[in-house]
């Protein structure tokens, strides 16, 4: 029996690929396996929002070579975002030319027939499609967790954010039909999952490219209306399409948990508008105002970039107050790195490294002081806390998520993992939560 090995760098949307890429090998007799040196087949699931995430695949290919050369009939593969590009396809074909097959994120579900003929050749295949096609429906899926699951609801992204490379690796807007969609969820209810995520790369857009179109927040109420699930959540928002429809079925949908991440990128109106991000700082406050509102123990997390072209100290100093308004309960933090294709890296006054470090250790320590002050206000709290675990650090302690997304560890017995607890939080720390069973 063949086995495989899988690495996956980027967001959850490249998880949940991975998940079905794991489907589709083990419908072909293929097992996983954790070592790459055990591997009959080993895949690179590719990420180029950032530049460090194309560095990291670039080390890691290096190192299969004396692999490949040990054992000739390893496959090695190669797919993702990275992979739209043909600038980089180009590149691995002239520096990893041991690599066997190389695919894009537009034909994922073919990959059991590019396998099949990768089999049989002896020169790397190269089949990337530079459109997307039709949603492909059915493709088997194997979950990372048994309790929670990936749901994509959509595909594609419309918004031209000028820093980002997604519009043009993921293609444009396409949504899931919602029968489809429930059907899964459905599904995956009746063979045990309490929590679904729901996957888009702007999840509020959902449902215009539709026959029949409806709206995100009426998905949110059909899907809330599925016996047996737990949890909904959902990522990522825009802010600029955030509807009182929306938050209102924050407040009503009983399995929607009190958790929204809702990317700002900048506090500065003049960076917004550059980013073309259609909302200024202004709108953006309102709308956390009027969250807060409808579900005023929300937890709200973000994106934010620093050292965007043509940010200038008052620019940053701006994110800064933003952040301190806010109020995050936690954030996704970037130095901005020229992405080739986009508008943003022909922009004129790049910001030097050493200023855009600089900003982004200030940006921390803001950041760190609102992250200490919300966990630190959940001393003594009891939390309903689904487990997904044992901790990384201690396989004697047992690790879960609040509905607001925090992470809690604490002592118990491993029969829990899976299950829902409530936990007093008696230890709040920087960036975790431990507590005592109840």
């Amino acid at each position: 029996m063949k086995k495989y090995y899988i690495e996956t760098w980027g967001c959850q949307m490249n998880e949940h690929d991975s998940e079905k890429l794991a489907g589709m090998l083990s419908n072909m007799g293929y097992t996983s396996c954790d070592n790459k040196k055990e591997a009959d087949l080993i895949i690179f699931n590719t990420c180029c929002v950032r530049e460090n995430a194309e560095l990291k695949v670039y080390g890691n290919l290096g190192q299969l070579k004396p692999l490949k050369k040990n054992n000739p009939d390893l496959i090695i593969a190669v797919c993702g975002c990275m992979m739209q590009q043909s600038h980089i396809v180009e590149y691995i074909k002239k520096k990893y030319p041991f690599v066997d097959l190389i695919f894009g994120t537009h034909n994922l579900h073919n990959f059991p027939v590019l396998l099949a003929n990768c089999r049989q050749s002896d020169n790397m295949i190269v089949e990337i499609w530079d459109r997307e096609g039709e949603i492909v429906e059915g493709i088997p899926v194997i979950r990372k967790y048994g309790i929670k699951s990936f749901v994509n609801i959509m595909y594609g992204c419309n918004n031209f954010c000028t820093y980002c490379i997604v519009p043009y690796t993921r293609g444009r807007e396409r949504s899931r039909k919602p029968d489809d969609i429930l059907n899964e969820i459905k599904n995956l209810v009746a063979n045990g999952t309490v929590e679904v995520t729901l996957l888009g790369q702007n999840v509020n857009s959902y449902g215009k490219t539709l026959d029949n179109p409806i709206d995100f927040a009426d998905l949110l109420y059909q899907i809330n209306e599925i016996e047996g699930l737990r949890r909904i959540r959902f990522m990522t928002s825009h802010p600029k399409d955030v509807s009182p429809k929306l938050i209102r079925a924050l407040k009503e949908c009983d399995k929607l948990c009190e958790h929204i991440h809702l990317p700002v990128q900048a506090g500065s109106n003049r960076v917004l508008e550059k980013m073309n991000r259609k909302y200024t700082r202004e709108k953006y406050l309102k709308l956390i105002e009027e969250i807060r509102k409808a579900v005023p123990d929300i937890s709200i997390t973000t994106d934010i970039i620093v050292g965007f072209p043509g940010e200038t100290e008052e620019d940053f100093k701006e994110t800064l107050d933003l952040v301190e308004k806010v109020g995050y309960d936690n954030a996704f933090t970037f130095i901005y790195s020229i992405r080739k294709g986009t508008p943003a890296a022909n922009m004129k006054e790049q910001v030097p490294d050493e200023i855009k470090h600089e900003r982004f250790n200030r940006l921390l320590e803001v950041l760190h002081k609102s992250v200490k002050e919300k966990n630190h206000a959940l001393k003594n709290k009891v939390l309903e806390v689904l487990i997904e675990g044992t901790s990384k650090n201690d396989d004697n302690i047992l690790m879960g998520r609040t509905r607001t997304n925090k992470v809690v560890n604490f002592k118990g017995p491993k029969e829990l993992i899976g299950k829902f607890a409530h936990v007093k939080i008696t230890e709040p720390k920087n960036f975790s939560l431990y507590g005592e069973l109840i």
